[in-house]
């Protein structure tokens, strides 16, 4: 089954009325799933064994800028500074998991610029939690997996990092989203936080929320991909956690001519605007091209969480689909169940049998001619 990397990308929903608007979406992108050899090697340097769990997933967040457009800053605003009921005009920063953020102890920090690239290659550094404004170590730009030319891969040292679960797409053993770009990256300039906020993404500190009205992580320079990357996806932080991960951001560009716009994740006010990819939620996760790029509109898989069985639905815009199948894996990579449907209508639903599984979090990987949208779900 051919494998696209993880990627959650929504429509925008408004439009500058004098001018364009230069953040397309916000992207996810699964950049890695951890297994027994990650938990064991990172066992190995830190002082309290079993903090990296086993199937933790690593998410790497962009920004989708227009050309000619950069970031400035990733925010939380108080339009009240002394507080009160929330109004418009109030953007709350949100970053959250329902379990705990993982921080490598080795060489973590709370943002890749103070991460030296020469110790990628060590244990599980590469999966620390930070925030960025482009840069995945001192040197490098991150960029998607699919988006990395395959050149100076990182081969760890420790064994770790080895693991091909599908649902991560592809393994960084082949791309890893780390590239050289002149110029070198911008540095992350935190505006705002208190200690402890900073605290949540050390090497240290274990937590499971970040949420401000009142702070900024910050480009002076304003931050572009590297520069001959083709896209202009920015990233701007990795989160590792067992749990749910969730996010509601407010984000600034600077326009080519100098201007400046705000998208934020609710309660907009005058000219900014309101954009649902914004707001994140990993349990809703599906993927596959751009929705408003594929004429496949919809795959769902429901309910969710599961007994026995679930419904897999599939909508499409006007046409029969001639090379349709599913499988689903388990968080270790095993293929638990695979099924050739081959020419599916133009909506087709099928009752898939799960009762031989045992309780847990899996993955369903839905192929529609070559395309391919995952969901994760869970069976109680």
């Amino acid at each position: 089954m051919k494998k696209i990397s993880l990627l959650f990308c929504l429509i925008l929903f408004a439009l500058f009325v004098h001018a364009q608007n230069g953040l397309e979406c916000v992207a996810v992108e699964v950049y890695y799933v951890s297994d027994a050899n990650d938990s064991l090697a990172n066992d190995a340097i830190s002082a309290t064994p079993g903090t990296l769990p086993v199937g933790s997933v690593t998410y790497r967040v962009y920004a989708d800028l227009l050309q000619g457009y950069k970031l400035q800053g990733v925010y939380g605003v108080d339009s009240i500074p002394l507080g009160g009921p929330v109004s418009p005009g109030d953007h709350e920063l949100r970053i959250e998991t329902t379990g705990m953020f993982y921080n490598n102890e080795d060489r973590g920090a709370v943002t890749p610029s103070a991460i030296n690239n020469n110790f990628m290659n060590r244990n599980t550094v590469m999966l620390d939690s930070w925030l960025s404004v482009g840069a995945a170590s001192s040197t490098k730009y991150g960029v998607m997996k699919s988006a990395d030319n395959g050149i100076a891969t990182v081969s760890n040292v420790d064994g770790a990092l080895q693991n091909n679960n599908p649902f991560a797409g592809i393994p960084l053993t082949q791309q890893d989203g780390l590239i050289s770009g002149t110029p070198a990256p911008e540095p992350v300039t935190l505006i705002g936080f208190t200690a402890s906020e900073q605290a949540l993404f050390n090497n240290t500190t274990v937590g499971n929320l970040l949420s401000t009205y009142n702070a900024t992580w910050a480009s002076l320079n304003g931050s572009i991909a590297r520069p001959d990357s083709g896209a202009n996806k920015v990233l701007i932080g990795q989160f590792t956690t067992k749990g749910t991960f969730s996010f509601k951001l407010n984000i600034q560009i600077g326009t080519p001519a100098g201007g400046v716009q705000r998208y934020v994740a609710e309660n907009p006010v005058g000219s900014e605007i309101m954009l649902p990819c914004l707001t994140f939620n990993s349990n809703s996760l599906i993927t596959g091209l751009p929705l408003e790029n594929s004429y496949f509109r919809n795959v769902s898989v429901y309910p969710n969480p599961a007994n026995d069985n679930v419904t897999l639905e599939l909508t499409s815009s006007g046409q029969i689909n001639s090379n349709v199948s599913y499988d689903v894996y388990d968080l270790q990579g095993q293929n638990v169940l695979h099924k050739n449907i081959g020419t599916a209508a133009k909506k087709y639903s099928e009752r898939v049998d799960l009762s031989h599984l045992a309780n847990g979090l899996y993955f369903f990987a839905v192929s529609v001619d070559g395309n391919i949208f995952h969901q994760k779900i869970i069976k109680n």
